[in-house]
């Protein structure tokens, strides 16, 4: 019991089913009468929940985050706003849950409280976008992007996973890809990209997954994934094939990992990180941030 000690508890409200509304007193009471003294500020609107960490971060002994993905990574972003490492819990209670379901954290709030409460730290890898904003698992661009950002809430809601693949089969009826180069520190690649996406989880909206054996999420890493366009139908069974299997060897995809990657494009395009909307540019630079958040569980 940790008597005395400050917790920030954020919550969206409207994560999920609404399931961070119906924590609210069960996890300030579970802080209370663990000894600790919470700090509760629910969120009104995007944006909330970065501010208020990047204001308070720093006078609290730990943060917890109740929401989704989109409301961890606003957190995470106050967090490396405030400049001080602060430990980070996480009750994941979006609708895909992707970071939670990397490191298999516990989704029930009461349990996953308990082991915040129990746990110890870990420090994690965070991304930086252009220098401007940062992700905990993803940045993406192309098919399926959008589908992210545009499914509405309620929706999310509802359907969970299948939120994301009713709204992503409306792009296949106009498939579009782009031409990128993609430079590491010691490789290009250039390709008719329909999808890329540059990651540091397991679990990519539940349309993608990676091998739990090749992803590290603390290794100052990213496995970065681009998807070539198919010429033909067989080439496209092939894709959906490989995605549904995680085995991306394959002419079809570029898969590796890096440190740093830049992309290079003739126009801008839209990105998603963590499942948020993020303005593109003709030059974008993804960097890994090694070990810059200390996760509690």
């Amino acid at each position: 019991m940790a008597v005395g000690q400050k917790v920030l508890l954020i919550i969206n409200p409207v994560a999920g089913k609404a399931k961070g509304r119906a924590a609210l007193f069960p996890l300030a009471d579970g802080l209370c009468r663990a000894g600790y003294v919470p700090t509760v500020h629910i969120t009104g609107a995007r944006g909330d929940a970065r501010r208020i960490t990047e204001q308070l971060a720093a006078q609290h002994d730990l943060i917890i985050c109740c929401g989704g993905d989109g409301t961890l990574n606003e957190v995470i972003d106050g967090l490396l706003a405030c400049k001080k490492q602060v430990p980070l819990g996480y009750i994941p209670a979006g609708s895909t849950n992707d970071f939670a379901n990397s490191l298999h954290l516990k989704t029930q709030p009461a349990a996953a409280l308990r082991n915040i409460l129990d746990g110890h730290d870990d420090a994690m890898d965070v991304g930086s976008f252009n220098g401007v904003r940062h992700f905990s698992y993803i940045a993406s661009f192309g098919i399926f992007t959008a589908a992210s950002y545009n499914a509405p809430q309620a929706t999310k809601n509802a359907l969970g996973h299948f939120a994301y693949l009713l709204e992503g089969s409306k792009e296949l009826f106009s498939v579009q890809s782009h031409q990128i180069v993609a430079q590491t520190a010691d490789k290009r690649y250039e390709g008719d990209y329909l999808f890329g996406a540059v990651c540091n989880s397991t679990s990519v909206a539940g349309l993608v997954k990676l091998n739990a054996g090749i992803v590290d999420m603390s290794d100052g890493l990213f496995e970065v994934i681009l998807v070539r366009r198919p010429t033909n139908a067989a080439e496209l069974a092939r894709i959906l094939n490989s995605i549904n299997t995680a085995d991306f060897d394959s002419e079809l995809f570029d898969f590796f990992k890096a440190s740093e990657v830049t992309f290079s494009m003739k126009k801008p395009l839209p990105w998603s990180l963590d499942g948020e909307y993020a303005e593109g540019a003709e030059t974008i630079t993804v960097k890994n941030i090694p070990q810059s958040i200390l996760l509690r569980h």
